[in-house]
């Protein structure tokens, strides 16, 4: 099983074991994992699971489809280059060490 680790905005570290075809939002809801709320329960409708991805994964994960590049313009402080919507990311075997950091807040 995969692991991902989410870092709070404020650098707490969350290492945890997340099965291959959920996504990474499911892998932060069913653990507990603080700073992303996922509001909308996953369907792409909010912005409330908005991470950065290190940037040494954004060329391994699926690229973001438009609906996702348009909801991120409701979050806070987007990067263009590695914010991305949890909800949206469906986790592969190839993601074990995946790195993602949670913004200062969600909107």
């Amino acid at each position: 099983m995969p692991k991902i680790t989410y870092i709070e905005h404020n650098g707490a570290k969350h290492e945890v074991d997340v099965p291959v075809g959920h996504t990474v939002m499911e892998g932060a809801r069913d653990n507990n994992v603080p700073g992303i709320e996922a509001d909308c329960g996953g369907a792409c409708a909010c912005s409330t699971c908005h991470v950065y991805i290190d940037a040494a994964w954004v060329p391994k994960i699926a690229p973001k489809e438009a609906m996702e590049a348009d909801m991120l313009d409701f979050a806070f402080e987007p990067n263009a280059e590695t914010s991305r919507l949890t909800c949206q990311i469906q986790v592969t075997a190839e993601m074990d060490g995946l790195v993602v950091q949670m913004p200062e807040r969600q909107v």
